[in-house]
């Protein structure tokens, strides 16, 4: 019998740079020990660089399976040396990972990339969520859909990702069949590291519902998938069609080879996988409906409970026990949200400001938050759409853009930077809206990530959605919410409802609306709102049109490029 007061569980928080562990008491919650690894490959959204080096079409985003497997080896032995506990005391062990991040195997679960004949072949590798090539694929599905009125797009808004299953797997056959052909499994991420500690395969119940269209016990069927493509007919019961597995059960025990990589006891109980942002909703004990958890970071996930199914325009799904089990779990999202702050500061910042920066021991963030929020609202005359990486939510279209509308010759940086904070806060109200019109009730806005330090973003948020706005006590948010999903799995809780409220932990209305600035953010969001409207809606598609044009240049270029390299090599073998 284990000692509930002893016991300990590990979490594993799979993010699009890093993995990071997190020893956790499983009675309590407490925090015992980290520890952070930096995939070597990051994200290869340029160039080939885990390969050949080769250059990637636009839109595309990998990465490298054996970044992940670094993280078990790494971070997890680092973390029980941080918490100072005896590997014999940890009973479980939980992960979460960004979705929708798709890995194409073999049967045996090795990555194709990892065979020598497709080592250099981009589709072998693993496709990020920001992997958004697959539009035009996306597009197609949801034509298809209407076209047929298929039940089950409601359950999406009304829009297939071209970050989801299908999307990205349809890409895949209709741009390198070989490799599609040769593939025995196309497998979240989420599953395939759960598949390398156990040896099992299980897919979860969540990324099955929300990225893999599976709804009321099925996906798609033949005859529409056939309709999309004769060759993707069987996509779903060659392919994706697997056992699936329900929030908190166990999928396995440790095996001895990843007892070995991580340095914890052989056969403890390993949780079915989950996806970062869902997990992250018993770590703030934000499980009633009504609290919308948004976990901030590159990107934000909306995610929320609800007692009752609707159809909330653009949600990027509604799945029951999607995030806990017995009611309905919203998600929505925006595809970029820091990656659109740590752009701007990459490429768009003078060096006077980085000096001071350095001068002053505290980074470009920092520094230009500080100045932004010296103004009063709306004193830099500006409005932005925060469409750099498109929209997830409401429009789910990756085709769009961003933009920043009232720049003049004396418009500061700092004014820019806020422009493009608020762009976000006015995207998230846009959801929480949509939210409230659909008869989902928003209450709470539960703020998660590393954003969260940010005080300046976070009242920002609070006055421009009018809503109490709560924080998430942990820094470590998805990865204590993997592990609370231990303690199911280990039998120490029994459901992650009674284990969310022993370990999750969030202060209530950190941050309360300001009337004053909520007024003057309504005016600033009533032009975000014409703008979003104008470019998302049909009125203006310029953005598409832009993106088109791009990719035949850059196509085209690449081909060049291609050849020009053939024929000097040809010249060289005949010398």
């Amino acid at each position: 019998m284990v000692d509930l007061s002893t016991a300990c569980v590990v979490g594993v928080d799979y993010g699009t740079l890093s993995g990071r562990a997190v020893v956790v008491r499983a009675a309590t919650g407490e925090e015992l020990g980290s520890a952070v690894h930096e995939y070597p490959h990051a994200v290869m959204d340029r160039r080939l660089t885990a390969a050949d080096g080769r250059a990637l079409p636009p839109d595309w985003a990998l990465q490298a399976p054996a970044d992940y497997v670094e993280v078990l080896r790494t971070a997890v032995p680092a973390a029980l040396a941080a918490a100072g506990v005896d590997p014999a005391d940890v009973v479980g062990l939980g992960t979460d990972f960004t979705a929708c991040t798709m890995v194409p195997v073999d049967a045996n679960g090795t990555p194709l990339c990892e065979l020598d004949r497709f080592a250099d072949r981009p589709h072998a590798y693993v496709k990020l969520w920001k992997h958004h090539a697959a539009q035009p694929q996306a597009d197609r599905i949801n034509e298809l859909a209407h076209r047929r009125g298929e039940s089950w797009i409601k359950r999406y808004g009304g829009l297939i990702s071209s970050e989801w299953e299908f999307a990205k797997g349809l890409q895949l056959l209709e741009e390198d069949p070989e490799v599609y052909d040769a593939m025995a499994h196309w497998v979240e991420a989420a599953d395939w590291i759960v598949w390398q500690l156990t040896g099992t395969y299980v897919r979860n119940a969540c990324t099955a519902g929300y990225k893999g269209i599976y709804q009321d016990g099925a996906y798609p069927a033949e005859d529409f998938l056939a309709e999309l493509n004769p060759h993707f007919a069987g996509f779903v019961r060659d392919k994706l069609e697997h056992e699936i597995g329900q929030l908190g059960q166990r999928a396995g025990g440790l095996s001895a080879q990843a007892a070995a990589w991580t340095g914890l006891p052989e056969g403890i109980a390993v949780a079915v996988g989950n996806v970062d942002a869902h997990v992250t909703v018993p770590a703030a004990d934000a499980v009633d409906p009504g609290q919308m958890v948004a976990i901030m970071g590159t990107s934000t996930c909306h995610v929320m409970n609800g007692e009752t199914l609707a159809e909330v325009q653009g949600m990027c799904g509604v799945v029951h026990g999607g995030i806990v089990e017995g009611v309905w779990g919203y998600e929505a999202g925006q595809s970029g949200v820091g990656d659109i702050f740590g752009w701007f500061v990459d490429n768009a910042v003078p060096p006077q400001y980085v000096d001071e920066a350095q001068k002053r021991g505290i980074s470009v963030h920092e520094l230009l938050t500080e100045k932004a929020a010296a103004q009063p609202v709306g004193a830099h005359g500006l409005v932005a759409l925060d469409w750099h990486s498109g929209n997830r939510s409401v429009l789910v279209d990756h085709e769009l853009s961003g933009l920043v509308l009232g720049l003049t010759l004396t418009t500061r940086p700092e004014e820019v930077y806020r422009a493009l904070l608020e762009a976000t806060a006015f995207g998230t109200r846009v959801i929480v809206e949509a939210f409230d019109d659909a008869g989902v009730p928003v209450n709470e806005l539960v703020v998660a990530g590393g954003l969260l330090k940010n005080r300046f973003l976070m009242q920002l948020y609070s006055d421009v959605t009018r809503l109490p706005l709560s924080t998430i006590v942990s820094e470590q948010g998805p990865a204590l919410g993997s592990a609370i999903h231990a303690t199911v799995a280990a039998g120490l809780h029994a459901d992650v409802r009674t284990a969310a409220r022993a370990m999750g932990k969030r202060v209530v209305a950190a941050y309360t609306p300001d009337e004053d600035a909520a007024l003057r953010y309504d005016a600033l969001f009533a032009e975000y709102k014409t703008l979003h409207d104008y470019f998302g809606r049909g009125g203006n598609d310029v953005m598409h049109r832009l993106k088109k044009l791009r990719r035949e240049v850059v196509s085209a270029a690449t081909r060049e490029a291609a050849a020009a390299a053939e024929s000097d090599a040809f010249e060289r073998q005949a010398r």
